[in-house]
């Protein structure tokens, strides 16, 4: 799930809570100061917060402007926390099949070092469907969505790794340096109107979701419109996993995304098949979205109370958008083990050219044994240097009853799009 985190949380809840001494459902600042910083941990460029709930002991937390309704995984964890559940309910995944099970959680508390959520409804998993641990390399325990952003000017600084949380009456005039443009919230998620320039077919204006919890730079819907054309150079690849299973698709590049001023240029672009639940895509009138490769090129301010889009360049902007070269996609057993896997080898890729097979086990990367690497670490080295030669020393189960087979296979990194 390198370049695509998740696809769509199909999800939407209604719930009510009572609200104390005239407080209603949000995030507040703990001091009254125009702005608090929070710092974050950048992992494949998603934004990951400790919090504690309800008093407990701090969890990982990713934060998604993608999401609406705020989601823990661990139905387990939840028990132990003694969390109260009002109901029960029976969801439908992303590929319009899949039922999933969860349980409403309402009136909890979040506490985020300077600012604390009140009365924060929370959907339980019954099952960790998305198993995002492995992905991203670190313990996930749930995902904060809208209603962190929905009553407070948030700017996210992907350079210093740095949210800062504003007065909710803060900003009212543009900062100096950010550009502005009008931001449409559809559904409590974020959207703005851009161009893209694709390498064939028309330039397109695309409506796009942005979109914090994803780790892809662009992604078009083909469904959306007859006007995307896929490009002439694509990879056919596993896009992530939704809680409807795992996602497949293309990936490619076109030749720019304009962003009112800002041109990205070259910009990695994934399109995801037609699933069962592409109408609803189509209903909200979008194209695609924009991720967080993208995302981290920039400084922004998500300013939902007036629906504003603040933004400016970032330290990273001219950066190119580099892909995968190996062929493989590595996943992790677990956080705690540092164990890492082979999920998924393309054909006709480096990697699998020279006999990396699907479920190998990485015990080394170039002489530096696993226990020492960093999932975000590997992905990185796998898209840095073309011609960059790799040594994977793989631990492979063979026919039941017969011992592990260690290989130790090289190759050398390949652009392949």
């Amino acid at each position: 799930m390198r370049n695509y985190l998740k696809y769509i949380l199909g999800i939407s809840f209604c719930f009510f809570c009572m609200a104390a001494w005239g407080q209603v459902p949000g995030f507040y600042m703990k001091e009254d100061r125009r702005k608090l910083k929070i710092p974050f941990l950048d992992s494949n460029n998603l934004i990951i917060i400790p919090v504690s709930i309800n008093g407990g002991p701090e969890i990982n937390f990713l934060f998604d402007t993608g999401v609406k309704s705020n989601i823990f995984f661990s139905k387990t964890m939840a028990d132990e926390m003694d969390m109260d559940y009002t109901r029960k309910l029976n969801l439908v995944g992303a590929d319009g099949r899949t039922v999933l099970s969860a349980s409403v959680s309402p009136n909890n508390n979040f506490d985020i070092g300077p600012v604390e959520g009140i009365f924060q409804a929370i959907l339980v998993l019954d099952e960790d469907f998305l198993e995002l641990e492995k992905v991203i390399g670190v313990p996930i325990y749930g995902v904060i969505g809208h209603e962190f952003f929905k009553k407070n000017p948030i700017k996210i600084d992907y350079d210093n790794n740095e949210i800062s949380f504003y007065r909710e009456n803060a900003l009212k005039w543009r900062p100096i340096g950010y550009r502005k443009m009008d931001l449409e919230l559809i559904g409590s998620k974020p959207y703005i109107d851009t161009q893209v320039r694709q390498i064939e077919g028309p330039n397109i204006e695309a409506k796009l979701l942005i979109d914090t919890g994803a780790n892809h730079g662009l992604l078009l819907n083909r469904e959306t419109t007859e006007d995307i054309s896929i490009p002439p150079v694509t990879l056919e690849t596993d896009l992530g996993r939704s809680l409807g299973g795992d996602l497949f698709g293309l990936v490619g590049r076109v030749k720019r995304l304009n962003i009112e001023g800002l041109k990205f240029r070259n910009v990695i672009t994934s399109y995801p098949d037609e699933t069962e639940f592409s109408n609803v895509i189509i209903e909200t009138g979008r194209q695609g979205s924009i991720g967080s490769d993208l995302l981290t090129r920039m400084r922004i301010i998500l300013d939902y109370p007036r629906e504003r889009f603040l933004y400016k360049k970032g330290g990273k902007f001219g950066q190119d958008f580099d892909y995968d070269m190996s062929g493989l996609m590595v996943r992790m057993f677990s956080a705690e083990e540092r164990r890492f896997y082979v999920s998924q080898v393309r054909k006709n890729s480096p990697a699998g050219n020279q006999g990396v097979e699907l479920y190998d086990e990485i015990l080394s990367i170039n002489k530096v044994p696993a226990m020492f690497w960093e999932l975000d670490d590997i992905t990185k080295l796998l898209k840095s240097d073309e011609g960059k030669v790799i040594t994977l020393e793989l631990l492979r189960q063979t026919e039941e009853g017969s011992p592990p087979q260690k290989l130790k296979i090289t190759f050398k990194l390949e652009k392949q799009i």
